[in-house]
């Protein structure tokens, strides 16, 4: 198979092992819609095959997440068998048993030069304790793993989320707080680069060309996020030996039904403020 080719333009690599999760909470941004995923799920060895296609930088990651990417049966195989030219970031709620991955990972793995962690922890008060996940989080940090606790201010939650920072800086644990996108009381919470995009009041045709490589749990590769949570039709997938990222406008005719996480304003990977995931001509 050709391989796949990172332009300079791109800032993210999502790769969603698993869209399944071992904890539901009431705001996830993956169930921003009806979050109609799909059942397709690929091998282990067919990831490591995809996944080592792609060619990169050290500035960009691929990003193992879901869901839960701990929930794919061949998580740990999937991270130990990525080709050591790609580096790897983590996206997890941590609910695995930290001690087989202590003993199956060498930290070195997922670790470079980055202003945060590689392995980033999403702590949630409403579904999580502190306690055992500031444990776990100190045990993978004390055996050498770069690791950090990130807290999503939900209007609900943001005094909780503040303590939990406090508490865990007190320890050396990096803990960064998130703004909360979504809707909360007939609020739209989030600062977003397009009037309109996730009202879900209207669908309108756009052209929407992506800074994104968006790959689900069957290999598939989609336009953006909220085309893989609502199942849509997808532009490609790893395992097909001619695919090739092409940056290029694409018809789209579900603009007003925007994910949060496509059209917020947000950091890059060198945590500067402004990026968009996507650019939409109307």
């Amino acid at each position: 198979m050709k391989p796949i080719i990172i332009p300079q333009s791109y800032n993210y690599i999502a790769t969603f092992l698993s869209l399944a999760c071992n904890l539901r909470c009431s705001y996830c941004i993956n169930y921003f819609e009806e979050g109609k995923f799909s059942k397709k799920h690929i091998s282990g060895e067919d990831w490591v095959r995809g996944l080592n296609r792609i060619v990169s930088r050290d500035d960009l990651p691929i990003s193992l997440q879901g869901g839960e990417p701990s929930l794919q049966k061949d998580f740990i195989y999937i991270l130990n068998n990525i080709k050591p030219e790609l580096n790897i970031d983590v996206l997890t709620n941590l609910q695995f048993d930290e001690d087989e991955f202590i003993r199956r990972v060498n930290p070195n793995r997922i670790k470079r030069k980055s202003p945060y962690a590689s392995i980033r922890v999403s702590y949630h008060p409403e579904t999580m304790q502190l306690d055992p996940l500031v444990k776990k989080v100190l045990k993978l940090q004390n055996n050498g793993f770069s690791i950090g606790i990130w807290g999503v201010m939900h209007p609900t939650q943001e005094t909780e989320i503040l303590i939990a920072k406090e508490h865990c800086t007190s320890l050396g644990i990096d803990f960064r707080t998130k703004e909360f996108l979504g809707e909360h009381n007939g609020k739209m919470y989030g600062t977003y680069r397009y009037e309109g995009a996730c009202d879900r009041k209207f669908a309108k045709k756009v052209l929407c060309k992506t800074t994104e490589l968006i790959i689900g749990p069957g290999g598939d590769i989609y336009r953006c996020h909220s085309d893989i949570y609502e199942g849509r039709k997808p532009i490609g997938n790893i395992l097909d030996e001619n695919f090739e990222i092409e940056e290029k406008f694409r018809e789209c005719d579900v603009f007003g039904h925007c994910n949060p996480c496509d059209v917020k304003l947000k950091t890059n990977r060198f945590q500067q403020f402004g990026h968009t995931s996507v650019e939409i001509k109307f």
